[in-house]
């Protein structure tokens, strides 16, 4: 059977969550690198509004926001397992995300992309996303992952906008007192699942060999 397709960039956290959900599954695909400055036509063909990720495959499988590909991962392999969270439910993790998306996302574009809004404070930006910030250090007090003691959907669906929104200015970052989210953020960076899933590949041209991942483990 011939594997799934990802379209994917590797910067970008939407394709970062994603690529995080089909390693915990074990699910192998072969991953198409996707520069946006110069997006293959195959891809375009394949999903024409041009944004990252996606994953097709056999059965008209066409999967093209970053949380229906978590969830397609959860249905059909042990990453259903190894991702529910142990404090609360799977549910409630994906709510959390979601929310994420809708409330501190465009409070972080506006911030790391301030001068391309008019009108736009990037500081008061960056105050009203820290309010998403603070929720979270209060819900790691005292526990290493958000939903208790092991790693869950909700840690690999909020772990690469919450690195985005630090990495505009570490600096200001680490200068907060988020003693929780920063030990959280630190450990998520480390780990060897982020790590392995950040693996720099070239761009995709048509014609090229395939690159299957996950990577092997070295």
């Amino acid at each position: 059977m011939s594997r799934p397709i990802l379209y994917s960039f590797r910067r970008c956290p939407y394709a970062m969550r994603a690529r995080l959900a089909l390693e915990a599954g074990g699910i192998d695909v072969e991953l198409r690198e996707i520069i946006f400055r110069d997006k293959a036509p195959e891809f375009l063909a394949t999903s024409p509004k041009g944004t990252v990720p996606v994953l097709a495959g056999a059965n008209d499988l066409l999967l093209e926001e970053s949380l229906d590909i978590i969830r397609w991962s959860m249905e059909i392999s042990k990453a259903g397992e190894l991702l529910k969270p142990d404090a609360g439910s799977t549910d409630k993790a994906i709510a959390l995300i979601e929310r994420m998306d809708a409330d501190f996302k465009p409070h972080l574009d506006k911030y790391k992309y301030a001068s391309r809004y008019e009108d736009v404070d990037g500081i008061v930006s960056r105050s009203a996303g820290a309010k998403f910030i603070e929720e979270l250090d209060e819900m790691l007090a005292g526990q290493p992952y958000l939903y208790g003691q092991k790693r869950s959907v909700a840690d690999i669906g909020v772990a690469p906008f919450v690195r985005q929104f630090a990495h505009v200015d570490q600096d200001w970052f680490y200068g907060q007192d988020w003693t929780n989210v920063i030990r959280w953020l630190d450990a998520f960076k480390a780990s060897p699942e982020f790590l392995r899933i950040m693996k720099k590949y070239p761009k995709w041209v048509a014609g090229d060999d395939a690159i299957i991942f996950p990577p092997e483990i070295d």
